[in-house]
This record gives structure tokens, C-alpha cells and sequence, in this order.
């Protein structure tokens, strides 16, 4: 590994931003860095521009693609760099992002910088008076037991926000998964390529990588040094551009592998573990939409899934 080099990985699908992403990149790291650019299943109309920092890595053009876990395993597979970040294909940084980063990240840390709106056509963040996300919580998967995005979402956590605004460097729970960073080490000791055969090609990103470090000794932090915007694209896109017999092939696998989450990582199946799942829940407590009853709720659960 090069020391002090950041290896950033690029995951594309629906590449109509990721030109103004990596230019972004490019011009506000104040460091040495390398973009390696996964293009899953694609062939973009436009190639994005030639660049001794870029790489591009072509998978699945026969296949259709294989997700954007593979994407991003294949990436962290050609990484070079001691630190290690992965951020969507749409995203506007901070000018130092790389630099700020660096300063505050430990062996086992997973590093997230606080996140702003990103209004993509006019590549600007969104000024609409809401604060930055900066904390994020697992949700209670039995609070809303038919809700297939609750199998330990990550919400966002405003009371906590406002409740601890002057710490800079700060525990969170969870996040949303578009941008993280750590040091390489810590993907191959404690993450290892992200798991395909339990959570499918895509969902559960934040959970697996979070998880795994909080119940290994480790920490996620959220940097308030620093941020990104992210491009909430809400009814104008999925992002991750599936076709529609993709879409509901990612729907069948969202619901999977929102069950498995819940299974493995709250029945602490985890073999490396060092903490377990009531470790988690009492470090954040008291966590929105978490009562006594998580653990009944829980047993129901598995007793159920035992009879199928």
C-alpha cells in the first residue's frame, strides 16, 4: 500500500453525473489520490474523461451487471492506497475532503462526513433551511414489520443532531452508505469483500460495514470537518439504474436480504464478534423507535422464520 494515498471507489450505473463527481474529486483533494471507477454492466455514451488518477474498470457487459457489492469489492480489490473511500456517483465534496479525513481516523474507524443536499444540475447544495445529516440510527425492524425498508433502515437521527452539535468527531449509529471512509487495513482485517449469497447485490451496505466494525471493537464517527452532498433523487430516479424486470428482481432481493439482516446481526451470528447487538442498542441509548419489547419481538421472529 502506498502510504498516504486515498484509493476512491466509484460504483456506476446511471452515470449522467458521474463525470461532474470525479472532476469534483480531482479538484478538491489536497492530497494523493487514485479514482477507481466501476462500471457495472455498463457502457456509458460518454466515457468519462481520460485522467492519470482515473481508472475504469468495465464488469458484467455480457452478464448485465452484478450489483453494486460486486462493484464495489472489485474496486477495493485494485486499490493501492493506505486509506480507502467509496462515494456514489453523485456526490459534490468539500474542498480538503481528503485531508480533513485523514486527520481523524483511526485503525479501526469507519469515517462518514456529514452530509448536505446536492442539487445536481446546478451542482450546488440545496438551501432549503434544513441542518446536515449528520446521525443516523438502525430502526427497529418490528416496529413496522411489513415494511420492506425496515430491516434495520438507517433514519435519520435530528433530536441527536441538535443534541450534540459542538462535537466534532462523534459516535453515529448508522448512515446512509453514499459516502464512508477508513483506512484499507480495516476493509481487509475486519469488512473483507462485501457478502453477496445473504444480502443480494445490493442492499444492507451501511449495515454490513457498520456492524461489523462497532461489533469488533471498532467505531463509526461522524466528521463534522468535513462534508459531502449527496443527490436525494427521491421519485426522479432508483439511482442504481435497474431495469424494470430488474427492479422488481432487487425488490425480491431487498426483502431477503432485509430478513438475513435482521437474523444474523440481531441473533449476533457474526463469528468475530467482540460486542453483540444489546452492546449496540445500550451504547445509542435510548434509540428512536427501540422499547423493552425488541427482544420478545425478536424471539417471535426467529420462531417464525423456524417454521417455514
Amino acid at each position: 500500500m502506498i502510504a498516504s494515498r486515498l484509493s476512491i471507489i466509484v460504483p456506476s450505473r446511471s452515470p449522467q453525473y458521474l463525470q461532474k463527481t470525479i472532476d469534483d474529486l480531482l479538484a478538491k483533494a489536497e492530497g494523493d489520490i487514485e479514482i477507481i471507477v466501476v462500471l457495472d454492466g455498463i457502457w456509458p455514451d460518454t466515457i468519462p474523461k481520460d485522467h492519470p488518477k482515473v481508472h475504469h474498470l468495465h464488469q458484467g457487459i455480457t452478464h448485465g451487471h452484478y450489483g453494486m457489492r460486486s462493484a464495489i469489492n472489485a474496486g477495493v480489490s485494485l486499490a493501492t492506497g493506505e486509506y480507502l473511500m467509496k462515494i456514489d456517483e453523485h456526490c459534490l465534496l468539500d474542498q480538503g475532503y481528503d485531508t480533513k479525513l485523514k486527520a481523524d481516523c483511526e485503525d479501526n474507524w469507519v469515517v462518514i462526513p456529514r452530509r448536505y443536499r446536492l442539487e445536481p444540475e446546478e451542482w450546488v447544495v440545496v438551501e432549503d433551511g434544513r441542518p446536515p445529516i449528520d446521525y443516523m440510527y438502525l430502526a427497529n425492524p418490528f416496529e413496522r414489520p411489513h415494511d420492506i425498508e425496515y430491516g434495520l433502515h438507517g433514519s435519520e437521527w435530528k433530536s441527536r443532531h441538535y443534541e450534540r452539535k459542538d462535537i466534532l468527531i462523534d459516535d453515529t449509529m448508522s448512515w446512509q452508505g453514499s459516502c464512508y471512509f477508513m483506512k484499507t487495513s480495516h476493509w481487509h482485517t475486519v469488512i473483507g469483500d462485501m457478502e453477496e449469497d445473504g444480502y443480494g447485490m445490493f442492499t444492507q451496505e451501511a449495515q454490513e460495514i457498520g456492524n461489523k466494525t462497532w461489533f469488533s471493537g471498532g467505531r463509526v464517527v461522524v466528521n463534522k470537518k468535513t462534508w459531502y452532498a449527496h443527490w436525494h433523487k427521491g421519485k426522479k430516479g432508483k439511482g442504481y439504474g435497474f431495469s424494470n424486470q430488474q427492479y422488481r428482481e432487487h425488490q425480491a432481493d431487498k426483502e431477503d436480504g432485509r430478513h438475513y439482516c435482521i437474523d444474523y446481526w440481531m441473533n449476533n451470528k457474526w463469528e468475530q464478534r467482540t460486542r453483540d447487538f444489546e452492546w449496540l442498542i445500550d451504547h445509542f441509548s435510548p434509540v428512536p423507535t427501540w422499547t423493552d419489547t425488541w427482544k420478545a419481538d425478536l424471539a417471535a421472529f426467529n420462531e417464525k422464520r423456524a417454521t417455514k
